[in-house]
């Protein structure tokens, strides 16, 4: 790698059910120079998704060994027992292919991120238009417990309180205009 080698880096982070990665895909589906970022994760697959493509799936023994060899970018124990981060040879695949990696990954995971490359990154907070809302979402999904939803309508408060360590927030009320929003701003960030 060249020494002034300084690659981009685009982060969407947001509580979950806030529309992250539907807002993600929309970036994705519109910008050909970008490449989604595949999160690894300890949790089982859901039906439909695909090693691989959708995450890269470990056992807790391969990611615990992955984390004492500093293999990855950042990663957390996003809820308890459930690990998921992102991998350094996962941004170095994007950036060989000449694309910008989009990571679409927790909050706390996001600033960790943004701290290692500070000059390069673009990270997007999605913010609910409310907590209330945000738990409406939620509950819509249909495949959260009333537990389950409690904990993340919680976890989503505190990461909210977080918002104003990203470049941009974007309020999710209505979709195509968050989505409008999401691509003016990354169309500013790719031109410079």
């Amino acid at each position: 790698m060249a020494a002034n080698y300084n690659p981009k880096l685009i982060i969407l982070t947001a509580p979950s059910g806030a529309g992250k990665t539907s807002i993600t895909h929309f970036l994705l589906n519109h910008f050909p120079q970008l490449c989604f970022s595949i999160s690894a994760a300890t949790r089982q697959a859901r039906e439909g998704e695909v090693n691989g493509r959708d995450y890269y799936f470990m056992s807790m023994d391969d990611f615990i060994q992955k984390i004492k060899d500093n293999a990855f970018v950042e990663w957390e124990m996003v809820y308890e027992g459930k690990y998921y981060g992102t991998l350094k040879e996962e941004l170095e695949r994007i950036w060989h292919l000449n694309k910008v990696p989009v990571l679409d990954i927790d909050v706390k995971g996001a600033i960790h991120v943004q701290q290692q490359y500070p000059q390069t990154t673009l990270s997007i907070f999605i913010e609910p238009p409310s907590v209330e809302e945000l738990k409406k979402r939620l509950s819509a999904r249909g495949t959260e417990s009333e537990e389950s939803i409690a904990t993340r309508v919680n976890k989503a408060s505190y990461e909210i309180s977080f918002k104003h360590h990203f470049t941009k927030i974007i309020v999710n009320d209505v979709f195509d205009k968050a989505c409008k929003e999401a691509e003016e701003t990354v169309t500013k960030f790719l031109e410079n």
